[in-house]
Parts: C-alpha cells; structure tokens; sequence
C-alpha cells in the first residue's frame, strides 16, 4: 500500500499512483534506475520527486503563451498514458462494464484535476496554486476525526487560506479571484481522486486501473487541447516539451516515489512531501521569476504546518 489517506499525498500521487500496488509496479518502474536509487538515501528520492513534479508545472506554465492550459495538459497526461502502457503493458480485456465505469470515473476525476490546476496556474503564482490545491488532500486526511490535535490542523490550514484570499482578509490581495478559485476547485477534484483511488486499485492490478484512467483524461482532454492549442500542438518542439513535461511530472516522480515508499513508513513519506508549496515557491521564484510577499509566505509556511502535522500525527488507517 501507498501512503494511507490519513497522511497527506503528494500531487502526483494523487494523479497517478495511489492506485497501484507498490511492490509489483515499483519492480517495473525502477528496474533500469537500481543505480540511482540505491546511491541516494529514501529521503532524497522523495526530494528529487518533488522537484521533478514541480519543476514540470514551472514548465508547464511557460507553454502556456503557445499552447494555452488546456493544449498543455491535453499533451501532458496523453504522452503520460502512452508511456505508462508501454511501460506496464496492462491487459485491459476480461473485467465487468461496472468495473471499468469506476475507472472511467476515476479518470474524469483525475482530467478535471489537472486541468483546474492548469487554469489556476495561468492566473497565480505556482507556489500560491500548489499551497491552495492542499487543501483537498488535507481535508481527507482529517474528515471525520474527533481529535482535538487534528483540529489544530486544520485551523493553520485555514488560517492560510484566510491570508490568501482575494477577498481583503487581513489586508488587500492582489490574487486573481478565479484564479484561487480553480486551484482550490483542482483540491477538491484531488480529494475526489483519492477516494476514488481506492476503489479503482481494488479493482484493477498494478497500473491496469491508472492507465484507463489516463487513457479516458486522454480522450475527455481531447477537444479542450484542440481548441486550446489548435495547429501548435502538431509543433515538434512543443510535443518534445508535451513529452519532457509527462516525464517530469509523471514517470519519473512516480518511479522515485514506488522506490522511495518501499523504504521509508509512509508517515515520514507524507511529511516530506508536504514541502511541495515551499519546492513549489522556490521554483516559481527561479524559473518564472514569481515574488510572493511576506503575507503570502506565511500562508505557504502555515498549509505546510498543517499538512505535515496531519500526515506525521494522523490516526494510523488499518492496515489492509
């Protein structure tokens, strides 16, 4: 099992991994990277996987110009199901119409996400939509608890948000309200992806259920990547990028993270991976020259503050 959905998953687990068995996909992922894995300690390879996903949503964002939000992801989470199945090479015959209706819903779930994350992206700062996006995968962490720590969590988290909002709470903010709006719409589509992701790995082996997920994002994402990015998606050099951005924020995080996972609980795994928003910032900064102000900072500082908690003092899911 991947990290439980009382810790805090990271955002591409909550697009591509949480649904398959750590084991048996992990040995196929990593296979060719026994190298890489075996010199850099668990904790790195979690790092290097945040740093990939994020620096493939900074990318991401400077394709915007050419290929708009929906081109963008059109061509990121197609590459991504063309390598995952010749990677995997899943059998997709022999299941019931019911079973592949929870995949086909898992796979809308997961398109809506990306692609709000996307729309969110082309109106605010990468590390503001990243800290927002939490907000899904927090709120599963402590749906239903009773504890009082864990409603610690989520007043930082909400006290974040506070700072964040469009809305001149604690000061005038120059957030672009839509913006805001589609980042914390792409955390809920994340908290639907993770509840959905447990019925699809029960379903399908390994991969099986992830890549007709990604094959149906594929075919929904179709006419938005059309209309969106129109004759420059037929560009050699913006499909190289299309391609280069599905294995930075796809294959590769993936690979580090099965590896990653089959070393270290999956408590510490959650809170490494609650530094998304600050890897997410800091790469904003670097490569889209984005300056957040201090309110701002503080806001990040205080959803990283929660996410970690929650995942590192999260009441323990059974184990199953």
């Amino acid at each position: 099992m991947l990290a439980p959905q009382t810790s805090v998953p990271s955002s591409r687990t909550r697009k591509e991994s949480l649904v398959s068995d750590s084991n048996s996909t992990a040995r196929k992922t990593t296979g060719r990277s026994d190298a890489l894995t075996n010199a850099v300690p668990p904790t790195g390879l979690v790092m290097l996987s945040i740093f990939s996903v994020q620096l493939g949503a900074a990318i991401a964002k400077t394709l915007f110009d050419d290929l708009g939000p929906g081109g963008t992801v059109f061509l990121r989470i197609s590459f991504a199901a063309v390598v995952l199945l010749l990677l995997w090479r899943p059998k997709l015959g022999g299941y019931a119409r019911s079973e592949y209706l929870v995949a086909v819903v898992f796979g809308l779930a997961l398109a809506a996400m990306n692609f709000s994350m996307y729309l969110a992206l082309d109106r605010i700062p990468l590390g503001i939509a990243v800290t927002l996006e939490f907000v899904g995968p927090l709120g599963v962490a402590v749906a239903g608890s009773r504890r009082m720590l864990d409603l610690l969590w989520v007043v930082l988290a909400a006290a974040g948000i506070l700072l964040l909002a469009p809305l001149g709470v604690f000061g005038q903010s120059n957030l672009d309200p839509i913006g805001v709006l589609f980042a914390l719409t792409a955390g809920l589509f994340w908290a639907s992806y993770i509840l959905l992701s447990a019925g699809t790995g029960s379903v399908f082996p390994g991969g099986t259920g992830l890549v007709i997920s990604l094959c149906v994002g594929t075919v929904v994402l179709l006419p938005i990547g059309i209309s969106s990015g129109g004759y420059a998606l037929l560009d050699p050099w913006l499909l190289l990028a299309g391609f280069g951005l599905a294995m930075l924020s796809s294959a590769i995080p993936y690979s580090l993270e099965m590896e990653a996972l089959r070393k270290v609980p999956a408590r510490v795994f959650g809170v490494l991976m609650s530094l998304e928003p600050a890897v997410a910032t800091l790469l904003g900064f670097v490569v889209l020259g984005e300056r957040l102000g201090p309110k701002s900072i503080a806001a990040i500082l205080l959803v990283t503050a929660a996410a970690a908690g929650a995942s590192r003092f999260g009441k323990q899911a059974p184990a199953g």
